[in-house]
């Protein structure tokens, strides 16, 4: 008997830690250019910046911050990448 089984999602892991403003953003940025609409990106970063610029880029970019946690100094961010014109 088979099974449909959708396909396990791929999250791109981009580890910013360590960079400060605007590296994280600077490499997201860079990063989403290259996926198609819908990847999900993971960003970690120790930028304390970060937490108010990635969602500001996100909505200026139309991606989507789907969402962010805090663990150990670092800030965990699930990004969806928006559809760009």
């Amino acid at each position: 008997m088979t099974q449909d089984r959708k396909p396990l999602s791929t999250v791109v892991l981009i580890d910013a830690r360590g960079l400060n403003c605007p590296l994280p953003v600077l490499r997201l940025r860079k990063r989403l250019h290259e996926l198609a609409p819908g990847t999900e990106v993971e960003l970690l970063t120790t930028d304390p910046a970060a937490q108010r610029d990635v969602p500001a880029f996100c909505e200026a970019q139309g991606h989507a911050v789907v969402g962010a946690d805090t663990q150990d100094r670092a800030t965990r961010f699930l990004i969806r990448k928006g559809i760009t014109l």
